[in-house]
Formats: C-alpha cells, sequence, structure tokens
C-alpha cells in the first residue's frame, strides 16, 4: 500500500499558551484511556527552543534514547528518522511506503508506517499515551532525531505548550476542559477547527480563510500569492529571507513583507511578522512563531 502523507516546510509559540484538545477524539477516546490500566496524566516536560529548529524536547521511544525531536502542532503525524526506528527496535508495517510532501509541492521524500510500544518525553518513565502510528523517513535534518506532534501523541488528553516557561504539558479534557470563558482580558478562546482527514489544528481568520497553527515554522503569517491575495495583502518589496528545503526535498523562498493585521475569532492581532513564501497552490496559510510571539 502507498499513500501520500503532506507535511510542510521543516524550519526549526510564541510568547503565548497554546493550549488544544482534539475533539475529534471525543470524550469517548478519553473516558476509555482513562478506564484503563495506565490512566496517569504525564508529568510536563521543559523544551528548548533553537534557531532554524524549533521547539526541540529529550524524547525515548520505546525505551531507548534520549533523542532530540521537534514539537510541531503542524506535522500531521509524529515522525522518527531511521536510525531512531532501528536502535528502538521500532516495528515497520509491511507494504506501507508513504510519499512525502511540502510546501513546495516537491515529492521526493518516503517513508513507512510504523507502530511504538512506548513514547515518553522529558524523561524516560514519563509516558505518553497515545500508541498511533508514526512515519519513519531518511528526511530529517541530522540534527533532529524526530518530529513529535502533540494532537496525536498526547491523544485523548489536552495539551499545553507554554513559551515563556518553555515547557509543555497534559491535561485531562473531563475534568479541565477549555472554555471561551477561560480567556485572560485581551485574549480570546478561539476554537480549532480540523480538516477532513486530518488532525492539524487550524483557526478561522476574518473572511473565512483557515491558517494552520504551527509550532514547527519559523515563519511569521506564510503566505503564497494565492493566500496574499485572499487576506487583501498587496505584497511589496520586502527582505529576502534564508529559505528552507522542506521534507519534500524541496526549497521554500520566502519574503518578509509589511506586517498585517488579522482577526481570528474576537482577537485581533495587529502587526503581525507576515512572510511572502513559494509554496504550492492550495497551500494552508501559516501562524509560525514569528506571528505568535509578539503576542
Amino acid at each position: 500500500m502507498r499513500r501520500v502523507f503532506k507535511t510542510k516546510a521543516f524550519v526549526a509559540v510564541a510568547l503565548v499558551t497554546l493550549a488544544a484538545w482534539a475533539a475529534s477524539y471525543g470524550y469517548g477516546a478519553a473516558r476509555n484511556y482513562f478506564g484503563s490500566a495506565r490512566r496517569a496524566v504525564p508529568a510536563p516536560a521543559s523544551f528548548r527552543e533553537v534557531e532554524g529548529r524549533g521547539l526541540l524536547v529529550k524524547t525515548w521511544v520505546n525505551g531507548a534514547g534520549a533523542y532530540t525531536f521537534a514539537i510541531d502542532t503542524g506535522a500531521g503525524a509524529t515522525i522518527l528518522s531511521e536510525r531512531v526506528a532501528r536502535e528502538a527496535r521500532v516495528a515497520i508495517k509491511r507494504d506501507s511506503t508513504v510519499s512525502i510532501s511540502g510546501l513546495s509541492g516537491a515529492s521526493n521524500g518516503s517513508g513507512r508506517e510504523a507502530t511504538l510500544r512506548e513514547l515518553a518525553i522529558g524523561y524516560q518513565d514519563n509516558l505518553l499515551p497515545a500508541h498511533a502510528s508514526v512515519i519513519v523517513t531518511g528526511g530529517l535534518p541530522p540534527d533532529i532525531d524526530g518530529v513529535l506532534d502533540p494532537t496525536e501523541s498526547f491523544a485523548p488528553l489536552g495539551y499545553v505548550i507554554d513559551l515563556p516557561k518553555g515547557e509543555i504539558s497534559a491535561f485531562d479534557p473531563r475534568t479541565n476542559p477549555v472554555r471561551t470563558s477561560d480567556a485572560t482580558p485581551g485574549g480570546a478562546v478561539v476554537p480549532w477547527v480540523f480538516q477532513a482527514g486530518s488532525k492539524r489544528p487550524f483557526v478561522t481568520l476574518e473572511g473565512g480563510r483557515r491558517a494552520l497553527i504551527d509550532t514547527g515554522s519559523g515563519f511569521g503569517l506564510a503566505v503564497n500569492d494565492e493566500g496574499a491575495r485572499a487576506l487583501g495583502l498587496v505584497p511589496r518589496a520586502g527582505r529576502e529571507r534564508n529559505g528552507v528545503r522542506d521534507l519534500g526535498g524541496g526549497q521554500v523562498a520566502a519574503r518578509r513583507i509589511a506586517p498585517a493585521t488579522i482577526m481570528i475569532g474576537e482577537l485581533e492581532l495587529r502587526r503581525v511578522p507576515t512572510d511572502l513564501i513559494s509554496s504550492e497552490r492550495g497551500a494552508p496559510i501559516l501562524l509560525g512563531r514569528d506571528a505568535l510571539a509578539p503576542f
């Protein structure tokens, strides 16, 4: 079996706290998890932010490690390097080749589906609940051992990414659900929107366009020509930024243009750092670290 796995540029959320629970899992999944023997909520784990690589956390796979994984809400799957898969004796599924394409539209990358017995972060015994499928690939940078998608790996728990503290933590959505009344002064609780067949977290911008909350991206508000027109942006001359290579093997060029003002529900973000990128037609608008950090 061969299928296509879409990801985006691997660049290395901001000075805000991101809290999420994948509603598509439902309370039934949470009930099943807490009714099992492994009912403890994982302890918080510290991460560090590294320019060009993102939010890095110590990770153990099937008890082997520690490895360095990048926390990436926009990945769509947890990804392992081939070396980690070998050392951790990860079970690779037969006939499960996956084509990996990125923002550039290139699809030269490939991987294989696999399953894990255990996944832990922060320290070796701090196990995450999910045993979901992962992707094994040879396309990661040499200093990154894997990519942790918390929506997949923490399910059916919710999680919080607290950048000022440099910490990722879990919570029980049955006893501590996220409510619209939880908004802090000057802020807002914004619902995530899940695209068909994906658990990646999108938010709805003014005018109905959707943007992907992407902790793995070092861009700001990242749009291609199509997205810029939809948001009413006029891309004047800007500063060229270092391009990035995505997991599909393509190159994504970027140019920092004039900052934008965007609305996400009742939340108005002004002077958002904005990048015009060379992505394929139909690629999502991204809200990366540079877009979130000033707020």
